[in-house]
């Protein structure tokens, strides 16, 4: 994805999910179409790459319609013990690399963090890396982050979570531990506050999320979540659901958050 100059779908699954989507503006939608859409492969594409592309839409087709740059990707920085949460993430990282769409996480290269980066960028896509000093060594190396694409280096975890706010436009959390916990609960509270709007999905590989439904749900029935409208995280089970599905919840361009009250918490 190209901030200035608008989108560059790189791959024919890309392709076929912006033909899926709803409401796409009339110059895309011509665009796309399988009768105007001559074979634009790159020519420096290994030679079994058939599903490489290279077809740039201008910003200005955009206009009015609702888009999804960047993802942040909240997950574990271990393995974990059930192989299928590895899985996930590549598939994830497989998904957002094919659509153009950059990942924004934690920066470690290790456990599901390290798949769902390596999956990113083995799918041509691109990755920012926010990550506190002092956890380097513990998560990631330097020379590790050196494939980043963009590597962010913060003083602390507060700063880290909020760039990795400002610069994400949706959230999806995987399977991970408390840190995991507390970025999606913090995301989730700034929405219940009515802080912003950005879509959130929790990724609900194997039931793994099922406990903390159950205790929003009883938080609810207890009546502590009074704005129950406003913390609505989409529960997916099926990994390959989750980039369709915010292509379609995409925040209306211009809606805005307050970025200084975000700023203070």
């Amino acid at each position: 994805m190209d901030d200035v100059d608008g989108l560059r779908v790189r791959y024919r699954p890309a392709l076929t999910m912006l033909r899926n989507l709803q409401g796409l503006p009339p110059a895309i939608e011509e665009a796309v179409a399988p009768e105007h859409m001559p074979d634009r492969r790159a020519h420096d594409c290994d030679a079994g790459a058939s599903d490489r592309l290279d077809l740039h839409i201008a910003a200005s087709d955009f206009a009015g319609m609702n888009t999804i740059r960047s993802i942040c990707v909240y997950c574990g920085s271990s393995a974990g013990r059930d192989p299928s949460h590895l899985a996930a993430a590549e598939l994830l990282g497989t998904a957002m690399g094919e659509a153009g769409i950059r990942l924004v996480y934690g920066g470690g290269t290790r456990g599901i963090m390290g798949a769902v980066s390596d999956a990113v960028i083995r799918a041509g896509g691109e990755v920012t890396g926010i990550i506190p000093r002092f956890l380097i060594d513990m998560e990631a190396t330097e020379r590790e982050l050196k494939r980043l694409d963009e590597l962010i280096v913060t003083a602390d975890m507060h700063e880290r979570k909020h760039l990795m706010f400002e610069r994400s436009d949706a959230f999806v959390a995987l399977p991970g531990g408390i840190g995991t916990l507390e970025e999606l609960i913090e995301i989730m509270t700034w929405g219940q506050l009515g802080r912003h709007t950005k879509p959130v999905v929790i990724a609900n590989v194997g039931g793994f999320w099922d406990p903390l439904s159950s205790l929003l749900d009883h938080m609810r029935d207890e009546g502590y979540i009074h704005t129950a409208h406003q913390v609505r995280p989409m529960v997916i089970d099926q990994v390959s659901e989750i980039v369709p599905a915010l292509l379609r919840e995409a925040r209306p361009e211009g809606d805005t958050v307050d970025a200084a009250i975000i700023q203070r918490m």
